[in-house]
């Protein structure tokens, strides 16, 4: 059974005459009684009654067309579908993100690409740098931006906007009011970090490392898993924290949180466009991908979005 004989004898079964079936199908009409005869000997069933009034569906043939409806049916949808999503109408683009991308660099991008791509609905799953490369590599999502790079051959990372990682205390700490404060200092405070999978976490404990500090060392006040709660709890006096600067910014305007510098460490990182490598993305996605290496490709600084 191929899906000819299935037009066949639907074509059949609508105009009740092999003669009009072949000419609504393009075919001769012994053609037309070949592909009845060969789904007759497929099933070992009569499918249709030829009559003096016309050709109509036995018991048999009445199961068959409907079931051949919706089969053609569907297959005559699938050239609307791909054209469509050719065209870059009515398509959805699932892709993932961690915490400070998906809050601050997608929603910029996304107005962006909204007003070029219409009919393209983005979904975005957030989760930290190891979630989010996890779903890419299980084929959950086709694009993700992390905030870390990873040792992992068959993914591809490209380098998508910059970032300075900052020491933030609460307004009121005795650390606000000073200009900087010495490397080994840090050692002396209680530390709200991200979670083992967050890519500041990653950055963080490597510039300190690479300083000489061993972040085994920091008194972990608590371990949490988004960048809003570690925001949430320096605003409220629970321990100091390295955070995106770009998150910060409201909270520094009111006066609710302060930055310190710290003689000899600054912490920049990179955040990385991942794709799987050899794997053809889908229009949509290769859309939005050279939008957001357009917006932030070369290092340039992410904007501030409130």
């Amino acid at each position: 059974m191929n899906l000819k004989q299935l037009e066949v004898f639907l074509a059949v079964a609508e105009t009740g005459s092999f003669s009009r079936a072949a000419e609504a199908t393009f075919i001769t009409q012994s053609t037309v009684s070949q592909h009845i005869s060969s789904l007759e000997a497929e099933f070992d069933l009569k499918l249709l009654d030829r009559t003096g009034k016309g050709v109509f569906p036995t018991g048999g043939g009445k199961i068959l067309l409907e079931q051949a409806w919706q089969i053609v049916s569907s297959a005559r949808e699938i050239p609307l579908v791909m054209k469509r999503f050719k065209g870059l109408e009515d398509a959805i683009l699932k892709m993932g993100a961690s915490n400070i991308p998906g809050n601050y660099l997608i929603p910029v991008a996304l107005s962006n690409f909204i007003g070029r791509y219409r009919g393209v609905a983005l979904t975005i799953l957030q989760g930290d740098s190891r979630e989010t490369l996890d779903r890419l590599k299980n084929g959950e999502i086709e694009l993700g931006i992390i905030g870390s790079l990873f040792d992992e051959e068959d993914i591809d990372f490209k380098p998508l906007g910059r970032d300075e990682i900052v020491l933030v205390v609460k307004g009121s700490h005795p650390w606000a009011r000073r200009n900087r404060i010495n490397l080994d200092e840090i050692l002396s405070a209680k530390y709200i970090i991200r979670e083992a999978g967050s890519g500041t976490e990653k950055t963080v404990r490597e510039a300190l490392v690479k300083a000489g500090i061993e972040p085994s060392q920091m008194k972990v006040q608590a371990s949490l898993g988004s960048n809003e709660a570690v925001k949430q709890a320096v605003v409220n006096g629970i321990g100091a924290a390295f955070i995106s600067e770009m998150s910060i910014r409201k909270e520094l305007a009111q006066g609710d949180v302060a930055t310190v510098k710290i003689k000899g460490l600054t912490i920049f990182r990179c955040f990385y466009l991942i794709s799987r490598v050899k794997r053809d993305l889908s229009p949509p996605a290769r859309a939005f991908a050279h939008l957001l290496l357009e917006m932030y490709a070369d290092h340039k600084p992410a904007p501030f979005f409130p």
